[in-house]
């Protein structure tokens, strides 16, 4: 494609968000050989490395650590695959994206219709401070967090601490949270528990055989820093798409879907070794404006329409900062940490 600039002005009191979705449709087109390369590059060196790790063991278990971090990458990138099928756009039926999707859900150990259910939600109300609870890292306002006893503040401390967030929180997610879709019975039938059900089956399955071919010891060791470091990545991605300084949130009544999703998503503009791990997913303003893009069609947008590239650009070094904001100032718009609510509290002469 050419490079072709934004379209002529909206209507007066039309925000420009609510005109990018339709100038996306043209990328929307999944490409049937494109997808299936982008799996055999995704999971044939997964299995390529993991093997290379048990030969490895019989060396030294130092080198088969060093593999593990690759590992990972490529397990990420299985579960973005996975996470463009929940999205109906990694293939043009919804079959196909859904039987694709479970069957990578073993692996990644992420049942598909509970998680595809619950991202949906986060999807519909990212940024909307009075629909905040399913699918999103646990957010309060400035307000509610003073509102709350010494007990129920601490537990926020906690769960915002970077060893619960990035250490303890993500293995909890994928190896425990997963494992039962609660939360989801309400409305939603039984096809949430069916799914995760399956998927605990074929996950015990797989377990099992790799268990009986290299014996309980050698799986953990090797599969167990992989799903550990996987997990992490994983849960990091999704923290700096949304938790940076300048997002966007808003109350019902202010709350507009496509600004939210353009302004409230960031752009994480990584490297392109780690970009290509990550699947594009730093590309993720433009995900949340049009997210049934296929993840390798994310980088013709910003190609095409360049001057989207600045709009919550963070780079590698940037988002690391993004680890100390915890609370949602909403007058000053944005995101705080812990230290700067203390700060204000005693130069205001009041107890935080």
């Amino acid at each position: 494609m050419t490079d072709s600039p934004l379209p002529s002005p909206s209507p007066p009191g039309l925000p420009e968000a609510q005109r990018l979705p339709g100038v996306f449709a043209r990328y929307r087109d999944p490409n049937l050989a494109w997808s299936l390369t982008e799996i055999v590059v995704t999971f044939a060196p997964l299995m390529a490395i993991w093997a290379a790790m048990w030969a490895l063991m019989h060396v030294s278990y130092w080198l088969t650590l060093a593999l593990a971090l690759p590992a990972a990458g490529f397990l990420v990138r299985l579960f973005m695959i996975q996470h463009d099928c929940g999205h109906g756009s990694f293939f043009r039926h919804r079959a196909i994206n859904d039987w694709v999707g479970r069957v990578f859900g073993v692996v990644t150990f992420t049942p598909y219709d509970y998680w595809k259910r619950t991202h949906a939600a986060h999807h519909a109300g990212a940024g909307n401070l009075d629909r905040r609870g399913l699918g999103d890292i646990e957010t309060l306002t400035v307000s509610e967090y003073l509102s709350l006893g010494w007990r129920k503040r601490l537990g926020y401390r906690l769960y915002r601490h970077p060893l619960v967030m990035f250490g303890l929180g993500p293995t909890f997610v994928f190896l425990l949270q997963h494992r039962a879709p609660l939360g989801l019975m309400r409305g939603a039938g039984w096809q949430p528990w069916l799914s995760t059900m399956s998927t605990n089956l074929g996950i015990a399955v797989l377990a099992a055989l790799l268990m009986w071919l290299i014996g309980p010891a050698p799986f953990l060791m090797i599969h167990g820093p992989i799903f550990m470091l996987a997990a992490t990545i994983g849960v990091w991605l999704f923290y700096v798409q949304h938790q940076f300084e300048d997002t966007r949130w808003a109350r019902e009544a202010d709350w507009n879907l496509p600004e939210a999703a353009l302004h409230g998503s960031s752009h994480y503009d990584l490297p392109i070794v780690l970009r290509w791990f990550s699947a594009n997913i730093g590309v993720h303003h433009v995900h949340h404006l049009s997210s049934r893009i296929p993840f390798y069609r994310l980088r013709e947008v910003l190609r095409d329409l360049p001057e989207l590239s600045q709009v919550g650009r963070l780079t590698l070094w940037q988002s690391l900062r993004c680890v100390n904001y915890a609370l949602w100032d909403e007058d000053a718009q944005r995101l705080i940490s812990f230290g700067e609510l203390r700060r204000r509290m005693r130069e205001s002469g009041t107890g935080a």
